[in-house]
Order: structure tokens, then C-alpha cells, then sequence
């Protein structure tokens, strides 16, 4: 669908071209229309295209290694989306789809390439909008490393690693030392001084077993909770060796992007020098 110059005006980074510019850039740029739900791109499709939100919403998401939808950007109207993967004319990391009746305009290279040479201060505009999601990346990284390896850990969790758990907690507490304590005085009170009704007279045989039968479970129960605490450990330094891989593959990608439109604004710069 063609696209008119008032719908371009609407947009900021084409309302500062003069009508002339702006009629012709309506020309090359396209409108399209989708329906809710409707899907804009999908990962792995080739990024040649980006899209400037005109009316409606939309959404842009990704999925992490543990398969669960994570939302990477939510354009308002008259921003761009699809910006990155067009610049690279790498396929898309994303999927987009409109939530609702959703108008786009699909912006190709050659129509940045005609701005630039028209209007070399737009590429001020484009940076902005790379580090906008530049920051939005960093966003969404501190909100992924925010998962708690106990919270990971206890949903696969049996219920005799929850009875271990606190058989171990309680068995590490004061409560239990000093529970523990007054009994055994107690036990050996009431056998020293009611010598006549002593079930377990000195030296205590009773109490020992007691005593050796409470050890020997108890040990392996504590070492089946400090064998989950191992896990937790391992699972947590696992975490941040994602999130710091994810981090350095995001600040190596918006890098690259950024190079590649400071290089585009140079050459447009250039070639304006030139013709001067």
C-alpha cells in the first residue's frame, strides 16, 4: 500500500524533511497492515526490512534457553523496530507480531540511504534509538540474572530432599543443641538420682544406643543436604556464566550496529562534502 506524506510527517525522525524529500520518500516506503495476532516476522527471517509503527501495537520477543517467551521490546508510534537486523542484513533474533490492528511503514536500507544523503542529522536520531535498545538489552539482562537457583532447584524437588532439607536445618539450629542438651541431662538425672527405678542405670547403655542410632541417620541426612547445596553452588555460577555470555554477545552486537551507522553517516558526509 502506498504511503502518504502526512502519515510520514506523523513519524519523528521523517518530520524534519521538507515536503520535496518527504514526497519522495513516500514513494519508496510501503504501508502495511496487520491483524491481531498476526505475525510481523519470525526468528531466522531475513533481516532486510524494518518497520516503523504508525498505529496499533506490537511486540517484540524472544525465547531464552529455558524455552519461557521473553519480551525484548514494545515500540510506541513512530518508532522503529526491526532497525538492528536491517542495518546488519542479518536474519532476525526475534519474533514480532501485532497485538492488536496493527499499521506499519517497511523501511528498507536504500530508503535510510536517500534520508541520510537528504538529512544527515537523522542519523543522530537512528543512534537513539540503537541505544535505546542498547539499554533495554542491558535491562533485560540484570532481569534474567535475577533468577534464584534455589527457586530453580526446588521445583524438581522430592519429598525426601524437603524432609533432608530441614531434618538438616533443624539438626544445625541452637533450638536443637539446646533441646538436645536438656534431654540428655534430664535422661541422666532421673537415672543417677532414682537409682531404685533406673531403666538405664550408669553407664547409660541405653543412651548410647540412642545416641549411636540418632548419628547414624542423622549423617547421611545432612549429607544429602549439603550434596543439594553443592548443587545450588553449581548452579548458581552456571547462571552467571550466562548472564555474562549474554551480556558480551548483546555489547558486541549493538557494537557492531553502531559501527555500521557511524560508517553509513560518514560516507553520506563524504559524499556531501563532495558535491559541495
Amino acid at each position: 500500500m502506498a504511503c502518504s506524506p502526512e502519515i510520514l510527517r506523523g513519524v519523528p525522525l521523517f518530520a524534519l524533511l521538507d515536503d520535496d524529500e518527504t514526497a519522495v520518500l513516500a514513494g519508496q516506503v510501503e504501508l502495511k497492515s496487520f491483524a491481531p495476532r498476526q505475525r510481523i516476522w519470525k526468528i531466522g527471517d531475513p533481516g532486510g526490512k524494518a518497520y516503523v509503527l504508525v498505529s496499533g501495537a506490537v511486540r517484540v520477543t524472544t525465547f531464552d534457553e529455558d524455552h519461557q517467551e521473553v519480551i525484548v521490546d514494545q515500540p510506541l508510534q513512530g518508532e522503529f523496530f526491526g532497525f538492528a537486523s536491517m542495518l546488519e542484513q542479518t536474519a532476525h533474533q526475534t519474533d514480532a507480531f501485532a497485538l492488536e490492528e496493527t499499521v506499519c511503514l517497511e523501511v528498507d536500507r536504500n530508503d535510510i540511504a536517500i534520508l541520510l544523503e537528504r538529512k544527515p542529522h537523522a542519523g543522530m536520531d537512528m543512534l537513539t534509538v540503537l541505544g535505546r535498545q542498547f539499554h533495554a538489552s542491558q535491562q533485560l539482562v540484570r532481569v534474567r540474572a535475577s533468577r534464584n537457583p534455589n527457586d530453580i532447584i526446588e521445583e524438581d524437588m522430592t519429598f525426601g530432599e524437603r524432609i533432608a532439607d530441614r531434618v538438616a536445618s533443624f539438626g544445625g539450629s541452637w533450638t536443637f543443641i539446646i533441646t538436645f542438651a536438656v534431654a540428655i541431662c534430664g535422661y541422666t538425672a532421673i537415672n543417677v538420682i532414682g537409682r531404685q527405678i533406673a531403666w538405664d542405670p550408669y553407664p547409660f547403655i541405653l543412651l548410647n544406643l540412642f545416641l549411636s542410632m540418632l548419628a547414624a541417620i542423622q549423617a547421611p541426612v545432612i549429607m544429602m543436604s549439603q550434596n543439594r547445596q553443592d548443587t545450588k553452588d553449581r548452579l548458581r555460577g552456571e547462571l552467571d556464566y550466562d548472564v555474562n555470555r549474554r551480556a558480551e554477545s548483546e555489547i558486541q552486537g549493538l557494537g557492531r550496529k553502531l559501527n555500521l551507522l557511524g560508517e553509513k553517516i560518514g560516507d553520506v558526509e563524504d559524499l556531501l562534502r563532495r558535491k559541495v
